[in-house]
């Protein structure tokens, strides 16, 4: 009697595991499932920190993004030491090798100068409409001293490369984001389309997606560079990147979207609804969209990286963003030659931003994709 008990106890917790599993929503078992992928879970936290951060970058970052500063020209990363009590940055002379012909610094240990929170320095408009002065950290030195702090080095122009880096996040980041959301939406509706009504719509819409996808898209983005002016306000240029990618990504998705709609037209719960006396915008909406929203959010995730690689790859070629407009693409033009690169590493700091952020979408695309799988 006592082993049959012993064997009845793990069936009951069995069966109450079960009960309480059918009684969650679609989201809490998503949601239950990706929690066991700790990889993806890293990878989203990291992605909500970078977003975060390019949020309040004006705040986050010490200095203005493009204040050119003669005298730290190619500046290192700052020395930060423990004196006085509390974290401080190592004073540097400025030095010009005569043989080399370039600007060297060399530390000066007699002089530290102490970092602290909310300084005040340059100032900034907080979101276009709050003005501030105010900055997360900064140096508190004498305005003789010329002391900076440079977390991540300088460019060429002495400017902090740690707050340009913060700043073009605003755009890197989210004009990949708006332009697969706009993809998304434009090639949902069109896929849904394709996929439900079939014959001559669904020939048609093929034809042009096909039609698109021949685009040579790296010379029409060379013709729409020579047409606009160079002067062009930096928010028209952004919206025109924006919806450019979009108009690139939006024919896979719809191609993805028809593939799920497909299966779903011949599924029973759709007969029976159409059966029932649905209209076609009903089916579409109640039972079309809504189950292959998973998979599009999936899909989503893991075109966001292509859109900031195509973003940075324009930028970088003079095609996309250009200064004073600040972004990662525009940052690793100084990164073009050797040179630079060997004397001054820290030019190549964007690149491993883009590398960072691409790396955490797709854990975070891998970890929905097993999420929301129905067979998981």
């Amino acid at each position: 009697m006592a082993t049959i008990a012993k064997d009845a106890q793990p069936q009951t917790d069995r069966a109450r595991r079960v009960e309480d599993v059918g009684q969650l929503s679609q989201f809490q078992l998503v949601w239950r499932r990706y929690k066991k992928n700790r990889l993806s879970v890293i990878g989203a936290v990291v992605l909500i920190v970078m977003y975060i951060m390019a949020l309040f970058a004006d705040f986050v970052a010490p200095y203005d993004p493009n204040e050119i500063d003669a005298n730290h020209q190619y500046a290192q990363p700052s020395t930060i030491v423990w004196a006085n009590g509390g974290l401080a940055i190592q004073g540097m002379r400025q030095i010009v090798d005569s043989v080399n012909f370039q600007i060297i610094y060399e530390p000066d240990p007699d002089v530290a100068h102490p970092i602290r929170l909310f300084v005040r320095g340059s100032p900034y408009v907080m979101w276009g409409f709050i003005p501030l002065d105010i900055h997360l950290f900064g140096v508190d030195a004498p305005p003789e001293a010329n002391a900076k702090i440079f977390l991540w080095g300088a460019d060429r122009q002495g400017r902090d490369l740690f707050s340009r880096v913060l700043k073009g996040a605003q755009i890197s980041l989210t004009i990949g984001f708006f332009g697969v959301m706009i993809s998304m939406i434009i090639g949902s509706i069109v896929g849904t389309a394709s996929g439900y009504f079939g014959g001559w719509i669904d020939n048609i819409i093929q034809r042009l997606i096909e039609l698109i996808q021949t685009f040579p898209f790296i010379s029409l983005f060379i013709a729409i560079a020579a047409a606009l002016p160079v002067t062009m306000p930096v928010v028209q240029r952004y919206l025109l990147i924006t919806i450019i990618l979009a108009f690139i990504t939006w024919t896979s998705f719809s191609r993805e979207v028809r593939g799920k709609v497909l299966s779903y037209r011949n599924a029973d719960y759709t007969a029976a609804a159409i059966a029932a006396g649905a209209s076609h915008w009903r089916v579409i909406t109640t039972h079309m969209i809504p189950n292959a929203m998973s998979h599009i959010i999936v899909v989503a995730s893991f075109a966001v990286p292509g859109a900031i690689a195509a973003e940075t790859a324009l930028s970088f070629l003079n095609l996309g963003m250009l200064p004073p407009a600040v972004s990662w693409g525009v940052l690793l033009q100084d990164a073009q030659q050797i040179k630079s690169v060997t004397l001054y590493p820290w030019l190549l700091i964007p690149l491993g931003a883009i590398v960072l952020a691409s790396l955490c979408l797709y854990l975070l695309g891998d970890g929905l994709r097993d999420a929301v799988d129905p067979y998981a």
